[in-house]
């Protein structure tokens, strides 16, 4: 049965307003959700913060204080038991296929929500619409799409509704775990995933996040793309957003003969770097020479040696 919408496009326009609908997703649960609601890493302008639920609400059907609350959660209990979504307790294929349903398993834990969701939206709208139908804003994002776009908009719809489970839920909740490279030597196992930027708008730079928590900007290297920092840039450009905390950048300075309480202050909030550097620089070479040694006295080949 095929239908016409309110707009008949090309088959490439009905991919563009996909990725634009899905990019806003993102863009909504990187900025608010994550940086703004989850780690206060900066406020938010009461329109723009509102846009944003309304437009989750729409799209995901996720209460604001069940997200922030497991999310909270993941990182006071990364890679252990009680962590809702670590691959490396449950499995990559499990995040992987089934983050969705490990989040909502999470999300009606009382004690979590209670322990980790504080200080979340408590009002009219969010204990009287959000929070109590979330299943009527998905439902609506769906007579909209058929509206908008008729029976292809039931594609757009679908493709909606997976976006997030998929990307967020599954890849960096998993593959953040498990592949990638690692600027910082944090105690959990996450990675930075490249070059999914325009795809989950800088939370694929996942050690980065876990190193710096509290940091509006993701991004570390200056090769680095975190497109929610350029969005969150812009807001703050037209004072719509406010920037409270940013990773510490590491700048070298000259050896200096006594110690201060400046230096020691900094080589603390740059102790993930310290030990990525400590690991590079003396742990690994002291690990080759002496498996270099081991080799010789055993008489295994190694770079240099002939056996006799």
């Amino acid at each position: 049965m095929h239908f016409e919408g309110l707009f008949q496009l090309s088959t490439w326009d009905y991919v563009f307003v996909t990725i634009v609908l899905t990019h806003i997703t993102i863009a909504s649960v990187t900025i608010f959700l994550h940086r703004h609601q989850s780690h206060h890493a900066l406020s938010l302008h009461p329109v723009v913060s509102h846009f944003f639920r309304l437009w989750l609400w729409l799209t995901t059907g996720m209460v604001t204080r069940e997200w922030v609350a497991v999310h909270r959660k993941h990182h006071a209990k990364c890679e252990t038991e009680d962590d809702p979504h670590s691959p490396k307790k449950r499995g990559l294929l499990t995040v992987l296929l089934a983050g969705s349903w490990l989040y909502r398993r999470e999300a009606v834990n009382q004690e979590t929500l209670e322990k980790y969701g504080q200080g979340t939206p408590g009002d009219w709208l969010e204990n009287n619409l959000y929070s109590r139908n979330p299943l009527l804003g998905i439902c609506l994002m769906a007579a909209l799409d058929m509206f908008f776009f008729g029976s292809v908009g039931l594609l757009i719809f679908a493709v909606q509704m997976l976006w997030i489970p998929f990307w967020a839920a599954g890849v960096i909740n998993g593959v953040g775990h498990f592949f990638g490279y690692r600027n910082f030597e944090t105690a959990d196992a996450s990675t930075n995933i490249v070059p999914w930027a325009i795809l989950i708008g800088g939370e694929e730079l996942h050690n980065n996040h876990h190193a710096h928590a509290a940091s509006a900007r993701l991004s570390n290297k200056w090769w680095e793309i975190d497109l929610g920092w350029w969005y969150i840039r812009m807001l703050a450009f037209f004072r719509l957003a406010k920037i409270r905390r940013l990773a510490p950048k590491v700048r070298k300075a000259e050896a200096k003969p006594n110690i201060e309480i400046d230096t020691v202050r900094a080589i603390v909030r740059n102790r993930f770097h310290v030990m990525k550097l400590y690991g590079l620089k003396v742990i690994h070479p002291v690990i080759s020479e002496e498996r270099e040694t081991a080799d010789r006295v055993n008489g295994v080949y190694f770079p240099g040696h002939v056996n006799s």
